[in-house]
């Protein structure tokens, strides 16, 4: 692409966030923001004419993901490369991306000048996503699995009940059921999670996403 800016489409549902990064890539020297979309269904309308080289897309948008609105932009455009901007710390905005062949993941805290370095990789072929992340997400994905499947539905509403803080007796009461029934929930949990309280339950089971 050399002498040829590279040309970038933003789908960001936050319009300061959008208008910001527009302008912060606008002032590179090779860079060139083509256009903005600000929601899966304005993604799969681009006109054609947009052809992006990179696209930048947030993972939360007002009508769906990014992964959802990246299949759509592929469609138009399949020689797009894709950088995922997000502000989730989880496996799941990791994995959806990996499996929509995105090229890159940027969490929003990062620096404005580690993204714009990101855009550049990224147009030149680059990938941010190392197999070490990949096999990383999948492993603590089949992790999820096999412990969410040890555990009834039951262990999972009081699971969720301890993560939003409630003792067990407020535990009991909400579900209806006796106080030392919770108990032996609580302590199957714990020995299910490899856990020894319930603190440490609760911090494991946020870990592996179990929780919301």
């Amino acid at each position: 692409m050399a002498g040829t800016p590279v040309r970038v489409l933003i789908v960001e549902n936050h319009q300061l966030v959008s208008e910001s990064l527009g302008m912060l890539l606008d002032a590179q020297p090779d860079l060139h923001v083509v256009g903005y979309a600000a929601s899966v269904r304005e993604a799969a309308t681009l006109p054609p004419g947009v052809s992006p080289d990179v696209v930048i897309v947030d993972f939360h948008l007002d009508d769906g993901f990014g992964d959802e609105a990246a299949a759509a932009i592929k469609k138009v455009h399949p020689r797009a490369r894709f950088i995922f901007l997000t502000r989730d710390d989880g496996d799941g905005a990791l994995l959806a991306a990996v499996e929509s062949g995105a090229s890159a993941f940027v969490h929003k805290s990062r620096a404005a000048s580690e993204l714009i370095a990101t855009v550049y990789k990224v147009a030149q072929g680059g990938s941010f996503i190392t197999p070490q992340a990949i096999s990383g997400v999948l492993r603590r994905t089949r992790d999820r699995e096999v412990k969410r499947d040890k555990l009834s539905p039951r262990e999972l509403e009081v699971l969720q009940l301890m993560s939003e803080g409630m003792a067990s007796r407020q535990i009991a009461k909400q579900l209806g059921i006796s106080y030392t029934t919770v108990r032996t929930h609580i302590r199957s949990i714990d020995s299910k999670l490899g856990a020894h309280s319930k603190i440490e339950s609760v911090a494991t089971a946020h870990e592996l996403e179990l929780v919301n």
